[in-house]
């Protein structure tokens, strides 16, 4: 088996990203290419909107490749008063 059987954690990319690195981290942790996922969010926005929607959602609920941390977490711990190293 794999050595990274089960380590694997769907984040967004740094290496992969033209906007946030979402797609990048999809096909990353998929195992297909990024523009594939790219090209499914289109479809998916062409057909009624909902791929800016999801896009926005896994933005948001993602967490950052480097830091592990998501944009959610920082605003909620900013709402907290807690520092957060965004």
């Amino acid at each position: 088996m794999n050595e990274n059987f089960g380590k694997k954690s769907l984040r967004r990319s740094n290496s992969q990203r033209i906007l946030t690195g979402v797609c990048g981290g999809i096909g990353e942790y998929v195992g297909v290419d990024a523009n594939l996922v790219r090209l499914a969010f289109a479809v998916f926005t062409l057909l009624g909107g909902s791929g800016v929607l999801l896009y926005v959602i896994a933005w948001l609920v993602m967490p950052e490749g480097t830091t592990g941390t998501s944009l959610v977490e920082h605003i909620i711990r900013n709402f907290q008063g807690k520092k957060s190293n965004l």
